[in-house]
């Protein structure tokens, strides 16, 4: 009877121990949920200097110096200049884009590269899409292209001067076969002059081809070779050319990337590219992307996008003179 009364006492007392150490772990669960509610926050709300929807609604450039500000993919642009529509070996297409702004350092680069392929006789370069009026993040398309420092040349020259209207349907002319990962038919010796000028413009950090297209650059005779260094292989650049400056002089806080390696890039780096290239990819017609959000934007952008500027009229239509040769 005592041992059966002991054991009763020891459950009752073991009992009473488990359903205190179950009211225990309860309470701290209960408050570790607590806390951890309270130390999860809100996200952060976007600021507008953050959003495509800001920087696709301003019209014109900011008054003021001209800077870039902040990297590639994360920044802005102060006292942008807008490209002329035409001038001497260039035409700008699809202006109703609104993209034709840079730093005046890009403009005057894609100046003088027109008047050099005016003089090698190569034909009409077609300058498609630069930044915006202030730059920032697009609301479509390209996710650089924000400090003025970018612009993509298309790689045909079988157009002759045309009028504004009839340069807003042109298609582009892919080079590239993804078959035999080799360039098409179409490329020829116009083609790779019109890269090597770009190329060997000193104010030019790196230009973007598709894979295929560097390695046909490579493949050829060159009495120098140096440009090479700077043609960086990328996947759907097979109908154009992505021109990026270095950052100019006069803009702190542009932020430079990395130094190219050395070499003329023509080795094992550009045969894993070959491996693994692939096109653009096509959006339907009609397609309307989500709002492009950057968090990491400089703040230094803010007062940018809410400075004074000018607002940019619509432009006539016209047709170009004939293009002369650069003296």
């Amino acid at each position: 009877m005592g041992f059966r009364a002991f054991g009763g006492r020891a459950f009752r007392v073991v009992a009473c121990v488990g359903l205190a150490f179950a009211l225990l772990v309860s309470a701290l669960l209960a408050s570790g949920g607590a806390d951890a509610k309270q130390r999860k926050k809100k996200p952060a709300p976007v600021p507008a200097y953050a959003t495509s929807v800001a920087w696709g609604a301003v019209s014109g450039p900011s008054l003021g110096a001209a800077q870039s500000i902040g990297g590639y993919a994360a920044g802005c642009v102060a006292g942008a200049r807008a490209l002329p529509p035409e001038g001497v070996g260039y035409q700008v297409i699809r202006l109703s884009r609104q993209r034709n702004f840079g730093h005046p350092v890009l403009v005057d680069m894609l100046r003088d590269f027109g008047q050099r392929v005016a003089l090698a006789g190569l034909g009409t370069a077609l300058i498609g899409d630069m930044g915006q009026a202030r730059g920032g993040p697009m609301p479509s398309g390209h996710a650089s292209h924000q400090i003025g420092l970018d612009a993509d040349v298309w790689l045909r020259l079988d157009l002759p001067p045309m009028g504004r209207a009839g340069r807003e349907r042109l298609e582009e002319i892919k080079y590239v076969d993804y078959d035999r990962m080799r360039v098409t038919e179409d490329w020829s010796d116009r083609q790779a002059k019109m890269v090597q000028i770009a190329a060997s413009d000193a104010r030019v950090s790196r230009i973007f081809v598709s894979p295929a297209i560097k390695l046909a650059m490579c493949q050829r005779s060159w009495s120098d070779r140096g440009f090479l260094n700077k043609l960086r292989p990328w996947h759907g650049h097979d109908g154009h050319m992505h021109i990026r400056l270095s950052c100019p002089a006069g803009s702190p806080l542009c932020e430079q990337q990395t130094a190219q390696p050395d070499g003329d890039g023509c080795d094992d780096e550009l045969m894993s590219w070959l491996n693994s290239a692939s096109p653009a990819i096509e959006r339907p017609p009609g397609y309307k992307p989500e709002p492009r959000v950057v968090r990491k934007m400089p703040a230094a952008c803010a007062p940018v996008l809410n400075a004074a500027g000018t607002r940019m009229a619509s432009l006539p239509e016209s047709t170009p003179a004939p293009a002369k040769a650069a003296r």
